[in-house]
């Protein structure tokens, strides 16, 4: 059996499970989705969503992307971010990281790894930021992990520099940022960072006439 034919059997053996359990599972997923959260996290399949936080289809909006970065000019992360905040109206935005990244790493590195590295500049620039307070770990696990919680800040604050978050600040106090960091070793969820609604950020990135 080729691999991908276990993944259909396996899909076929979870949804009978479902409705076993709940008969009428899937028709109240197909109809409503009402999620408080929009999650945006790491494409790194140890760290699903659903799963490290006991939640249940629908209960979370998911975006992932390498390294769980906010990028600016990243119009599929916008597109997400103002259709949860806008539409699904989200009370909670969360970045989550997660120790050990390969990402964050390779971000590390001088290596050229292709297209990625337009990607990983990003990661880069923080690191350039915070070098000074990097460069004084010695340990390497340690030294990338650091880079893992300045690197969700960075995504975070990111996330309140844009209109769509301010605008929905102002007009609705809503919603609110977090940056966790996910424990690959222990399965524990880390907060490093916290934005209530309206948290002021530097004034240059504020805009006046939302």
């Amino acid at each position: 059996m080729e691999k991908y034919e276990k993944l259909l059997l396996e899909n076929k053996a979870w949804a009978a499970e479902k409705v076993q359990e709940d008969p009428d599972y899937f028709n109240r997923l197909a109809h409503i989705q009402r999620p408080d959260f929009l999650w945006i996290g790491c494409s790194d399949s140890r760290v699903p969503a659903n799963e490290i936080t006991g939640t249940e289809p629908g209960e979370i909006f998911v975006h992932r992307n390498i390294a769980n970065m906010v990028v600016h000019t990243d119009l599929n992360l916008l597109s997400v971010l103002e259709y949860a905040v806008n539409h699904l109206k989200v009370q909670h935005v969360i970045v989550c990281g997660h120790y050990g990244c390969g990402g964050v790493k390779a971000a590390m590195t001088q290596h050229n790894l292709g297209i990625i590295n337009k990607w990983l500049r990003n990661i880069k620039d923080v690191y350039r930021i915070h070098r000074d307070e990097i460069n004084l770990i010695n340990d390497n696990e340690k030294r990338s992990d650091r880079l893992v919680e300045l690197n969700v800040c960075e995504q975070v604050m990111n996330l309140a520099k844009t209109s769509i978050i301010q605008a929905a600040w102002k007009k609705e106090q809503r919603p609110h940022l977090h940056g966790w960091v996910y424990g690959l070793k222990d399965g524990l969820l880390n907060t490093v960072i916290e934005m209530p609604p309206g948290t002021h950020i530097d004034e240059i990135y504020e805009y006046d006439d939302l």
